[in-house]
């Protein structure tokens, strides 16, 4: 029979791993000799460092990525108003 751990050890290892890589962010390379684009994880304090691409090139470039959310957050309702149906105009007119 195998020892037992205490109650929430495993969940307490796995949301510290989870924490850990949360934190770092991930950013976008492409290389300049093979044209392959890639991403590392790495902290902030590391981000203006060179990336070795996963053919072993050194030559390679940070891209800039654009990050678009949109939504509501859980639990809140649209705001009740006018518009926004579609139709002739817009919805006001009650057509859409």
């Amino acid at each position: 029979m195998l020892p037992r751990r205490p109650a929430g050890t495993t969940l307490m290892r796995l949301a510290a791993a989870a924490g850990r890589l949360a934190g770092v962010p991930r950013y976008e390379y492409r290389c300049r000799a093979c044209g392959d684009t890639f991403e590392l994880n790495r902290p902030m304090t590391e981000s203006s460092a060179p990336g070795t691409c996963p053919q072993g090139h050194d030559d390679t470039v940070k891209l800039l990525s654009a990050v678009s959310v949109s939504g509501l957050a859980a639990g809140r309702e649209r705001p009740a108003g006018p518009g926004g149906g579609g139709g002739c105009c817009g919805g006001a007119c009650g057509c859409g």
